[in-house]
């Protein structure tokens, strides 16, 4: 799973899925390969909607940009614990 927040505050918005993700970084501009932090405006999220994105990305989404106009996220693969040989 993928833990992403608040750029700007640091705050937990929520978990996605690697599919999540990859649509994201299909319909968004990555300034490097390494980059992990993406722009969201409302208006992106009617696009998303438009194509077809999945409706938990959507919730996650939503939920961190409340009522605000845009929002900076970032994310970072979770990490695993509690496994055992």
């Amino acid at each position: 799973m993928i833990k992403v927040f608040n750029k700007i505050t640091g705050e937990f918005i929520g978990r996605i899925s690697e599919t999540d993700l990859k649509f994201l970084a299909e319909q968004l501009e990555e300034e490097s390969l390494d980059d992990s932090d993406y722009y969201i405006r409302a208006e992106t999220l009617a696009q998303f909607a438009d194509q077809n994105a999945p409706a938990h990305l959507m919730d996650v989404l939503r939920g961190g940009l409340r009522s605000d106009p845009a929002i900076e996220i970032r994310w970072e693969h979770e990490k695993k614990t509690g496994q055992h040989k």
